[in-house]
C-alpha cells in the first residue's frame, strides 16, 4: 500500500467487441508530474485499468470502424458482445458486401466466419497480430487476445516532451511472451486516468503504429473515449477510426451468443 493517497472516485471506462473491458478502478488524487510525486501513482492498476479499458462484465455495442487508405475509403457497422475478459462476439452489419461476417473469441481461441463462403475459419496465434478486415487494428486489438498487466512488464517514465497534467507508462513484453512489439508508451491523463495515446515500437526501437483516444462521453453511465483512431507510421495516408455509436455494460447477454453455431445463424 503506498502512502498519502486522497481518494477521488471509482472510474468505470468500458468499450465493446474486442476493444472492450471495464475499468472499474478506485483510484487517488495524483499529483502533477512536476511536483515529483511519482511515488504515489500505483502503477499496476493504471495498467489494469488500460487492460481492461472498454469492457465490463457484459457490454453490447454499435460502432463503426472507418478504414482510410490512399486508394479506397470504406466504413463498417458493427454490432459487439463481451462477456468478462475472456468473450468477445463481433458481427458486421453493413454494407452489404461484409454483412454477416462474424468473428468470435473464447479465451485464447478466435474464430471468424465468410458468409460467402459458409465457413468457419480458425485463427492461429500466429495470426492474431494479422489485420482485421483490412483495417489497421489486428485481431489482437479487437479480441484482446494478450494482456498487458500478464505479458508485460511496467514502469514510470518521463519523455523529454512529457506534459504536466499527464503521467507515461512505459510497457516491455515479458520475455516468454510471444509480443511482436519491442515496447509500449501510454500516456495518461493525471486529473481522471483517461488515456491520450499510446504508441507501438518494434524491436529496434522504431515507431510503428500511434492510438489516439479522442471524443469523451458516457455511455449508460460509463465514461471513455468514444473515439480511436489507429495511425500507422509506415503507411502514409493509411490510418483506421472506430466510433462508439451506442453502448450498453453490465446488461443480461444470453450465453449463446458466444459459440461457433451461433456464427453462422442466419439473422
Amino acid at each position: 500500500m503506498t502512502k498519502n493517497r486522497t481518494p477521488l472516485f471509482t472510474l468505470n471506462l468500458v468499450v465493446l467487441g474486442g476493444l472492450v473491458v471495464l475499468f472499474a478502478l478506485f483510484t487517488v488524487q495524483f499529483p502533477a508530474f512536476a511536483e515529483n510525486h511519482t511515488e504515489d501513482i500505483d502503477v499496476k492498476a493504471i495498467v489494469k485499468g488500460m487492460d481492461e479499458l472498454y469492457r465490463s462484465e457484459t457490454s453490447q455495442t454499435s460502432m463503426e470502424m472507418q478504414i482510410v487508405t490512399p486508394h479506397w475509403e470504406r466504413t463498417l457497422a458493427l454490432e459487439v458482445w463481451t462477456q468478462g475478459m475472456d468473450k468477445t462476439f463481433i458481427l458486421i452489419t453493413s454494407p452489404k458486401k461484409e454483412k454477416g461476417v462474424a468473428t468470435l473469441r473464447i479465451g485464447n481461441e478466435m474464430w471468424n466466419y465468410l458468409p460467402k463462403t459458409n465457413k468457419v475459419m480458425k485463427v492461429p496465434p500466429s495470426m492474431m497480430m494479422g489485420s482485421w478486415m483490412g483495417s489497421d487494428f489486428t485481431n489482437d486489438d479487437l479480441v484482446k487476445e494478450s494482456s498487458m498487466l500478464d505479458d508485460y512488464t511496467y514502469e514510470l517514465v518521463t519523455p523529454e516532451d512529457a506534459q504536466p497534467d499527464h503521467f507515461y507508462i512505459e510497457l516491455m513484453p515479458k520475455e516468454d511472451t510471444p509480443i511482436v512489439w519491442g515496447k509500449l508508451v501510454v500516456a495518461i491523463r493525471a486529473a481522471d486516468l483517461i488515456p491520450a495515446w499510446q504508441h507501438f515500437y518494434d524491436e529496434a526501437g522504431h515507431l510503428m503504429r500511434v492510438m489516439n483516444f479522442k471524443d469523451i462521453k458516457s455511455f449508460d453511465g460509463k465514461t471513455i473515449p468514444s473515439v480511436m483512431e489507429m495511425l500507422p507510421q509506415n503507411k502514409e495516408g493509411h490510418k483506421t477510426v472506430v466510433r462508439y455509436v451506442n453502448a450498453e455494460f453490465d446488461k443480461e447477454v444470453d450465453n449463446k451468443v458466444f459459440t461457433r453455431r451461433n456464427l453462422q445463424r442466419r439473422r
